[in-house]
């Protein structure tokens, strides 16, 4: 995650916000990203639990594609839309619906950004927005689902589905295209532009050619109130998370992180996270962290024997490579203590993390439904979801199920795949 001081910077803007899962800081900032991932959830712990305000805000993550930036060029104030590469030096937007094939863009893509450009110009857009396209209306499909039926439709891995007949059905099938909008960039000119967690549409126009949504969680009922034995739960892990952190020497944690960081390019499938990763693939929670940390120096052989090896001709270069494979092996397996309890850290904090995940399901959502296609028909899932925000610095964390999202975003069905 980007440190949390450079949100402040303005001399530094900064662009297409990065969020990294909250487990991970530890792996991603060291000693002080595992303090706040810990500050985090203990924020989110006393925010749920009905206590004093918190310095902390909830998000939901849906999972839109292809990410979209719209709003107004403050070098001329002339609408545009665009994706990758509007904050360049020499920005790519499109300012008139003939940019989009003279930029590249092509198929699907393309036709998106048309709906885009001809239909969000009339929203009134000041600054400049980064949202997630839900939908145009091609990609609408009625569907039943288990006796029910719904209006579906799959911008990536989860199907989102709105009873049919509904208001929101009705809202949604008169609409050209359906944003949700989660980032703000305000600034002098686009190459310039400094980015925010959060987006304000209440003074946005209405127009029914256009469904748009910021990403607010809206719905702190009763339900997703944290009872006092699951704030009791919440707590434990978050302790037993402090007394890890305080066994592990900063030194030692720095030296491991800098040993990951200076992987060349080519082997950075072999990194920690990596395989933690690969775990998530294949639907393994870590149940043992002492023996998931010893794995992971097969996992290192195995990456070689499959991605490296095979790669390398020469009798010369095969020796180079598994010299270089010997080293990893070694300076990991010297540096296990570390890695075990950076591991034993990174269970606790997944432990408090999805007692909170489960309580924030239980709250209303956006789109009533949400699916993913598998080979035997459509299952229940929850959305992608939430992201965790520090008001005071700006900075963030996802918090995802992992298990669940990550392995179905791995395994599902995309809408691709149809």
């Amino acid at each position: 995650m980007i440190s949390y001081k450079n949100f402040l910077l303005e001399s530094a803007p900064i662009k297409n916000l990065h969020l990294e899962h909250i487990e991970d800081e530890i792996f991603n900032n060291g000693v002080r990203g595992a303090r706040e991932a810990i500050n985090f959830l203990r924020s989110l712990r006393d925010m749920l639990s009905g206590d004093s305000p918190t310095p902390v805000t909830v998000t939901v993550k849906f999972d839109g594609a292809p990410a979209i930036f719209v709003g107004t060029d403050p070098a001329d104030g002339k609408f545009f839309v665009g994706t990758k590469g509007v904050f360049n030096k020499n920005p790519k937007v499109i300012k008139k619906e003939s940019d989009i094939s003279e930029l590249g863009y092509k198929g699907g893509l393309a036709e998106k950004l048309k709906v885009a450009f001809n239909e969000m110009k009339s929203l009134g857009i000041k600054d400049v927005l980064q949202g997630d396209i839900m939908f145009t209306s091609g990609d609408l499909e009625k569907a039943n689902i288990d006796g029910e039926t719904y209006t579906i439709f799959q911008p990536n891995t989860i199907v989102y589905a709105v009873p049919y007949g509904s208001d929101l059905d009705k809202k949604i099938r008169k609409a050209e295209i359906g944003v949700v909008f989660h980032t703000t960039y305000t600034g002098e000119s686009l190459e310039g532009m400094g980015a925010s967690f959060g987006a304000d549409v209440s003074d946005l126009y209405k127009t029914p050619n256009v469904w748009y949504s910021d990403v607010n969680y809206q719905d702190f009922s009763g339900s997703v109130t944290m009872t006092s034995s699951e704030t009791t739960q919440i707590t434990s892990h978050l302790s037993k998370a402090g007394k890890t952190f305080h066994t592990i020497k900063t030194s030692s944690l720095d030296r491991f992180l800098k040993f990951q960081n200076d992987f060349p390019s080519n082997l950075t499938g072999a990194t920690i996270k990596t395989y933690n990763n690969s775990k998530i693939r294949q639907g393994e929670k870590v149940v043992d962290p002492v023996s998931h940390s010893k794995g992971y120096i097969q996992y290192i052989h195995d990456y070689f024997n499959a991605k490296v090896f095979p790669k390398v001709k020469s009798e010369k270069g095969k020796e180079n490579k598994e010299k270089q494979m010997q080293l990893i092996v070694s300076s990991s397996e010297k540096m296990m203590s570390t890695i075990v309890s950076c591991m034993r850290l990174h269970n606790y904090l997944v432990d408090a993390k999805m007692i909170i995940i489960e309580k924030l399901n239980n709250g209303a959502k956006r789109f009533p439904n949400t699916f993913v296609r598998t080979d035997s028909g459509y299952k229940v899932v929850n959305d992608e979801g939430y992201v965790a925000i520090d008001k005071s610095s700006g900075g963030a964390v996802k918090l995802v199920d992992r298990l669940e999202f990550s392995y179905n975003n791995f395994n599902g069905i995309k809408n691709w795949d149809k």
